[in-house]
């Protein structure tokens, strides 16, 4: 292939056997095979064709395309200073391949994420060795990008790998059984084995109370997903208490998050966007929507608790600086207030009296929104 060809992104060059010892083969980033292309750029990365190498490009090589020449150039060191700088470089780039491929995920961009959590797994592999126990985390989030696709089979190859590590060792952490236990819940909901993704569910509630506290907001996943597997089941009931577990504790660590917002709103730090990652963002986004959704439907509607979730929405949208979202949020604002005060009116939200029965919280953010006060 031609360099600058139409229909990729990057440059790549056809790859010049002579130019590597015999015996060297070279094997395409994305699916192993035997590789025919190189990037021109790193010139240590390789492709079987040019969709896999735009492919890549997309997902994750553009943005570590010369990281990657330090650590693939470097083939038995022997100075050990040499050999630790390495391996922190491929720390680092483990770590970004994560960042980038939840990040992708939450977007709903399961096929750009493969090539992300792809380097990963093997960068994973390479810095630690095959069947470890630390490439769970890598498994969970390949796992995670082909089951967005559809890819059933990979996915459960992948779990099963993640989860005899995780038996091999069991005085592993409660960090990485909690994810393995949401994956494999995920999985089993997905190909309907529902009891058993129930199991797996409560097992990643436990494991997250374990490590973070019962009512830490990190167990509010778990919540949401046992209740999506009761709404597939038909017990409205049980998915409306879910609801409200989850609301009330995002609600508690929202507000928080907000008085920490305005305390630090007349600094130069912006400190809106290191809250969250842009995925967690999405995500919390994700789960209140389908919340108040399910309450709006409910023929016998609760309002204080679609007011509640409505409020969460406008804390993390405001806390997050999305801003331009204002005008839902306007109507969210005033949809809360006024079901918890009975009085819709805006002239009422100056009053002394309707201050009085909003927290300090309410009030900062309903001023915010409403009239562009601070």
């Amino acid at each position: 292939m031609e360099p600058d060809e139409p229909g990729t992104s990057g440059v790549a060059t056809k790859i010049m056997p002579l130019a590597f010892p015999k015996g060297k083969e070279k094997y395409c980033e994305l699916c192993q095979r035997e590789a025919y292309i190189q990037c021109s750029e790193c010139q240590v990365t390789f492709y079987c064709n040019a969709d896999h190498q735009q492919a890549d490009w997309v997902g994750i090589h553009e943005r570590i395309c010369q990281m990657l020449v330090p650590i693939r150039a470097m083939k038995d060191i022997y100075d050990p200073s040499v050999r630790k700088k390495n391996q922190l470089r491929k720390r680092h780039l483990i770590k970004i391949c994560t960042l980038v491929a939840q990040s992708k995920l939450s977007e709903g961009k399961g096929e750009e994420a493969l090539p992300a959590a792809h380097c990963c797994l093997q960068t994973s592999i390479d810095l630690y060795g095959p069947n470890t126990i630390q490439l769970v985390p890598a498994y969970i989030l390949l796992a995670e990008a082909n089951m967005g696709l559809g890819n059933l089979a990979v996915v459960a190859e992948l779990l099963s790998q993640a989860e005899w590590a995780v038996l091999k060792n069991p005085e592993l952490g409660a960090s990485i059984q909690q994810q393995l236990h949401r994956s494999l819940g995920q999985f089993y909901t997905t190909t309907g084995n529902l009891e058993t993704a129930l199991f797996h569910f409560a097992n990643d509630i436990y494991f997250a109370c374990e490590e973070y506290g019962l009512d830490s907001s990190a167990t509010t996943k778990g919540y949401f997903l046992i209740a999506d597997v009761f709404a597939r089941q038909g017990k409205t009931l049980i998915v409306h208490s879910l609801y409200s577990e989850v609301a009330e504790r995002w609600h508690k660590h929202l507000s928080s998050l907000l008085e920490t917002h305005q305390k630090h709103a007349d600094s130069s730090v912006d400190s809106s966007v290191s809250f969250y990652e842009k995925s967690q963002r999405v995500e919390m986004e994700e789960m209140l929507r389908v919340m108040l959704e399910f309450e709006q439907k409910q023929s016998r509607r609760d309002v204080n608790h679609i007011a509640l979730i409505a409020h969460n929405l406008a804390m993390l949208w405001f806390v997050s600086g999305d801003l331009h979202k204002e005008r839902f949020l306007k109507k969210v604002l005033l949809a809360a207030a006024g079901n918890r005060m009975k009085a819709c009116s805006r002239r009422f939200f100056s009053s002394t009296t309707i201050c009085s029965f909003l927290r300090k919280s309410d009030f900062v953010l309903l001023q915010h929104c409403m009239f562009g006060r601070h």
